[in-house]
């Protein structure tokens, strides 16, 4: 085993409970390998996920994809920093691309795509992706994280009718005043 790949180790094993020995493992593999996709993407999930600097965390996953446009490992990650920062266009051409890549967990991308629609409000077409999701899985631990997005925009389309129901009676009231 190479010295990156130990310190690599130690620090996906402290992350997210003990952040200052993840910084310190990574930067020792960093001065080991500074080309290492996994340390650049674990770089970039904690500026995204702990310190909200997405715009940081973009740079990061977009060096480790440079070094190897094959590094799966850093597509969800990227996709979801992409989604936060409201980055929407390039999240679409990043799911786009990733879904054309040999190996690549696809269901967990089409959630990703799922989540894009979500905060574009496009919930129908969201719950088709949650069936692409659930079609290409392959992965028990995925079927869980499929089935809570998948609720989450049920809940939303529910509130969203519960929303124009309210909307619809007011309309009707006002119009019943104002035909009297």
């Amino acid at each position: 085993m190479k010295t990156t790949d130990k310190y690599l180790f130690q620090a996906l094993d402290n992350y997210p409970y003990w952040l200052e020995g993840t910084i310190e493992s990574l930067d020792y593999a960093f001065s080991y390998d500074d080309k290492n996709t996994m340390v650049l993407c674990l770089y970039g999930r904690i500026q995204a996920e702990q310190l909200m600097n997405y715009e940081e965390a973009k740079s990061y996953f977009q060096q480790a994809l440079a070094i190897n446009i094959h590094a799966l490992e850093v597509y969800p990650h990227y996709l979801q920093t992409l989604i936060l920062n409201e980055d929407y266009d390039e999240a679409q051409k990043l799911i786009d691309f990733a879904l054309t890549i040999k190996g690549i967990n696809k269901s967990e991308i089409f959630i990703k795509k799922a989540i894009l629609l979500e905060a574009q409000s496009e919930f129908k077409k969201a719950l088709k992706d949650i069936k692409n999701a659930k079609l290409h899985s392959l992965q028990f631990n995925y079927e869980s994280d499929i089935s809570d997005v998948e609720k989450r925009i049920e809940c939303k389309m529910d509130l969203m009718k519960k929303k124009k129901g309210k909307k619809d009676k007011k309309s009707k009231k006002i119009s019943k005043k104002k035909s009297k």
